[in-house]
Order: C-alpha cells, then sequence, then structure tokens
C-alpha cells in the first residue's frame, strides 16, 4: 500500500484534501467523541496541515500552529486517527513527523498541546510534560503539555 505524507499551507490544500480533512475531524471529534463544539476555530488559514494518507484514505492528521500564532509557542492540535487505520502506528508517525517539521522550521521553539488526559502517556513518550491540572475542555478532561528545547 502507498503511504503519503502532506505537509501544507491552507492556501496549498486543494479542496478535496480539505474536505477530506474536515470529514475527518467532524466524524472523530464531534460524533465519535459526541462533543458539540466549534471545530473551525479560526486557526486553520494560519496553520500548517499535515497529513498521512493510506491509499487515498486519510489515516492520520494533525495541525501545527506557528509560535505566536496562539500561543508563544508552536502548537500542535487536532491530532487524529482514522478509526479504519487505528493501532497500526499512524498517530506516533504524525507526531513524529510534527515534532521533525516543528523543530526544522523554529528550532528554538518549544511545543505545547492541549491533550486529552487520557493520552497523557501516548505524548510523554515525545517528552511532552505535563503543565497544568486536569480541566475540561469541550466537556472533555484535558492537560496542557510541553515539549521544551
Amino acid at each position: 500500500m502507498a503511504i503519503d505524507l502532506s505537509i501544507k499551507k491552507f492556501n496549498d490544500l486543494d479542496l478535496t484534501t480539505l474536505y477530506a480533512i474536515l470529514q475527518l475531524r467532524n466524524e472523530v471529534f464531534i460524533v465519535e467523541q459526541n462533543c458539540a463544539y466549534q471545530d473551525l476555530d479560526g486557526y486553520d488559514i494560519e496553520g500548517i496541515h499535515m497529513h498521512i494518507s493510506m491509499e487515498k484514505a486519510l489515516a492520520a492528521y494533525c495541525r501545527i500552529l506557528p509560535p505566536g500564532i496562539k500561543q508563544a509557542e508552536a502548537c500542535i492540535t487536532r491530532v487524529i486517527s482514522n478509526i479504519t487505520f487505528r493501532r497500526q502506528g499512524y498517530g506516533r508517525s504524525i507526531m513524529k513527523h510534527a515534532i521533525t517539521y516543528i523543530e526544522l522550521q523554529w528550532p528554538d521553539a518549544a511545543i505545547k498541546i492541549s491533550a486529552q488526559a487520557h493520552l497523557q502517556a501516548f505524548y510523554e513518550s515525545f517528552d511532552f510534560i505535563k503543565t497544568s491540572d486536569i480541566y475540561l475542555e469541550d466537556n472533555i478532561p484535558h492537560i496542557d503539555m510541553i515539549r521544551s528545547k
């Protein structure tokens, strides 16, 4: 099977890819997690959109926000794995690629995430450190985490 990594700014996304990204985010974050929230938060236009495709289907996706857009740090947001491709390492792969991208683009930047609390160990495996108590974001327990330089 062909694996394809794509890294694009918002204006470089074709409409079909943008639709697939938004559809996957909707399927998982809103429908699967039963969470009504505003996914289109205004940051997509400023973001870097990274996804892994398998045979033309999105397997994993994340959005990278450059330092100074949402936080002083670079941010990795909207990390997601397609249910069809879960437990095959694509979530781990997209995180590795996102971290590498940030290290190359902004070598002095720390990376901040707002992680679902149950995924703390997953993010700790990438050297993220918990920096907050658990809080509710859209009725889902989250923690802030940072990966320092």
